[in-house]
């Protein structure tokens, strides 16, 4: 597809196969700068649930004696929908993301991890997925403290693409601003009275075809807090990244392959 005449640069100069981040997690120059990449967010709600993936069914098993559970950042209901406790309730800052999250039925309303909108030690767990890098911490932590009852648990959990996995997976997360920030083995930051109790290191395959990945690339912040022209430029680069140089089919069915790191918080003694 790349020719002399096109408007946007040779994508197979960008990014080159270069190795992946070694970070422990996404950073962000001020919590201002968070906070607005966040609130691109506030649309997108239904594609982003038909793209993104599950849960694998060892992150909910982790808090399976907790009898109420508040899902947290829940968006559309990914992790919600794979709890099983007796009392589950769900909360997301976005309107078009709580908008979707109703179709589950159970209670929802929109907060955040710093404000819950819930009484003293009313909860047993806690779960935070794609959240936790969104979210100030210490803020997070003291509150997660003030709702959750004597021996409550906290589970955080990041379903992210393998990018060890194979280089054209590192690659395809670049064009698509996926991120590769959270290398293997990395921990999230915690605050007290928190600490982590277990983790859960996984991996697994979502099948996606090409045009899904344009839909996926479609869920991330850089692409919904962009304009026309990033838009443009992201689709072109990637249609001749899938098509042109891996040679792919229009509908192909593709395994990509992914990460889950899950972490159980529990305070000191409990």
């Amino acid at each position: 597809m790349a020719t002399t005449s096109s408007p946007h640069p040779r994508p197979e100069n960008y990014p080159s196969y270069r190795k992946a981040s070694a970070q422990e997690g996404p950073t962000f120059r001020s919590s201002q700068q968070r906070a607005r990449s966040a609130r691109a967010f506030a649309h997108g709600a239904d594609t982003y649930h038909d793209v993104r993936p599950s849960y694998p069914y060892e992150v909910a098993a982790l808090i399976s004696s907790a009898h109420t559970v508040l899902d947290i950042g829940a968006g559309t209901g990914k992790l919600t929908e794979t709890l099983s406790n007796p009392e589950v309730y769900a909360s997301d800052p976005s309107p078009d993301m709580a908008r979707v999250l109703t179709r589950l039925g159970v209670p929802c309303w929109r907060a955040t991890a710093e404000e819950t909108a819930l009484s003293d030690s009313s909860l047993d767990a806690i779960t935070c997925a794609q959240t936790w890098h969104w979210v100030d911490e210490k803020r997070a932590c003291a509150e997660f403290d003030r709702v959750l009852r004597p021996g409550g648990r906290v589970v955080l959990v990041w379903n992210t693409l393998d990018v060890g996995a194979d280089p054209w997976i590192l690659r395809l997360s670049r064009i698509m601003h996926s991120g590769d920030v959270q290398r293997p083995g990395f921990y999230p930051t915690i605050a007290p009275p928190w600490e982590i109790r277990k983790e859960l290191r996984l991996t697994w395959e979502h099948a996606l075809t090409p045009e899904q990945l344009h839909q996926l690339m479609h869920t991330r912040s850089y692409w919904l807090r962009n304009g026309e022209k990033i838009h443009d430029r992201m689709t072109y680069n990637l249609n001749w990244y899938l098509f042109e140089h891996m040679g792919f089919h229009h509908g192909q069915e593709l395994a990509i392959p992914y990460r889950t790191d899950a972490f159980v918080l529990a305070r000191p003694g409990e």
